[in-house]
């Protein structure tokens, strides 16, 4: 098995030693804590008044903000190829801050309270920041490494979601005529900013490592290129919602497809190399297609919509295919493949925990886009019903033997 920077050292070796497998026994928790309780509220919905907007922040601000600042600290170290750290404390630290700050948002923004946002929003921001300030020290003490331009992206995502924290927690107190304008900021910033180019950085590596195939030529150099790019797209975007310039935010959204196309070329030559034939491998390129289908469906929304407000509005036609089909695709793609691995114990255990997150694997793809694929047409309420019914069971199917892996490996000596 291939380690995440592609060479041939197995990626579970020295785990024990260096507590790596402890560590991602406790932190590997919190994002499938933060899925169950989405779990639940799709389950109750129907009793609690904001339980869409709930949802969409269990997902994003509790399990994926989780997940990418557990594993770009990760990737960092092999990538920059630093030494194993000598405890945890830090991280804990900051993990310990960002949940209190996600609490504090999901409880003031579900009971109505803007100012328990507020703060925990804040805590978000101070969480994020340290974690920038941690990535940038590893990046000046580090030596020059082929990957570097994964950090990169993890600074650029970073730097974006401190851009858009402020924001949302800007709305809560805001008045009715900016809400609309902030809210399609804080949105686009933090979807295409923080959780996509996280995703675009990491998959450089990532991406071969699950295919089990070597990078493609020029992966690397294509990588590079494209962040400017999406950079400058996410900039121009967000400056053209906050003066509600359509054109401008089209053609920002343009330069972000662009650079996801330059990424896609070589992606497509390594699955040409290797099919994907797992669970992570078709979860992940399921997704890629999805974040495609919705930045046209955006730049239609913007170009079409009278005023921000009609935009706003529209945005649920967007958020569907990007919160399910991309970023929810990706996370239990990469997690599939990632916690398996990290968890350690040997190469026989972790073939077995692979194995149970394989199970179904196809069915399991196949039922949740094609039922994702129905729910964004227009279609009558049962049909809705019936199909987020079964993308919620294919997310059950994954988080539940997920779960009781994480149990097992927290019973391990």
């Amino acid at each position: 098995m291939k380690s995440a920077v592609g060479n041939d050292v197995p990626a579970d070796s020295g785990a024990g030693r260096t507590g790596r497998a402890a560590w991602h026994r406790r932190a590997g928790m919190l994002p499938l804590a933060y899925l169950a309780a989405l779990v639940v509220v799709a389950l109750f919905h129907p009793l609690l008044p904001s339980w869409r907007w709930l949802a969409v922040h269990l997902l994003l601000l509790g399990a994926v903000t989780n997940a990418i600042v557990i594993w770009s600290a990760h990737f960092t170290s092999a990538v920059l190829r630093a030494p194993a750290p000598a405890g945890r404390r830090g991280e804990a630290l900051r993990l310990g801050l960002l949940n209190v700050g996600v609490v504090g948002v999901l409880a003031g923004g579900a009971a109505d309270r803007p100012w328990p946002g507020v703060v925990g929003a804040g805590l978000v921001f101070a969480a994020v920041l340290a974690h920038l300030a941690w990535l940038a020290a590893r990046l000046r003490a580090a030596l020059p490494a082929r990957f570097t331009v994964t950090v990169h992206y993890y600074v650029a995502a970073a730097t974006a979601l401190l851009t858009g924290v402020p924001v949302g927690a800007w709305m809560l107190v805001a008045d009715e005529d900016s809400r609309t304008r902030l809210l399609l900021f804080h949105a686009h910033v933090n979807l295409l900013g923080w959780v996509t180019l996280t995703v675009l950085g990491t998959l450089l590596t990532l991406w071969p490592t699950i295919l089990r195939t070597r990078m493609a030529d020029g992966a690397a150099t294509a990588t590079r290129r494209a962040l400017p790019v999406a950079v400058v797209g996410l900039a121009l975007l967000g400056i053209a919602v906050l003066a509600w310039w359509p054109p401008l935010a089209a053609g920002g959204l343009a330069l972000v497809a662009a650079a996801v196309g330059l990424l896609a070329r070589p992606a497509v030559q390594t699955a040409r190399r290797k099919t994907p034939a797992s669970f992570p491998g078709w979860s992940i390129a399921a997704a890629g297609g999805w974040l495609l289908i919705a930045l046209g469906v955006d730049v239609w929304t913007l170009l079409s919509a009278p005023d921000a407000a009609e935009a706003a509005d529209r945005f649920g036609a967007v958020l569907v295919p990007l919160l399910v089909g991309f970023v929810a695709q990706t996370l239990l793609g990469a997690m599939a493949y990632l916690l398996p691995v990290a968890l350690g114990g040997g190469p026989a255990v972790v073939r077995e925990r692979i194995g149970r997150l394989d199970r179904n694997w196809a069915q399991r793809v196949a039922m949740a886009n094609a039922a994702l694929a129905v729910f964004v047409l227009p279609t009558p309420p049962y049909v809705r019903i019936t199909t987020s019914l079964l993308i919620l069971a294919a997310l059950l199917q994954f988080l539940i033997p997920a779960v009781s892996i994480m149990l097992a490996a927290r019973r391990r000596p």
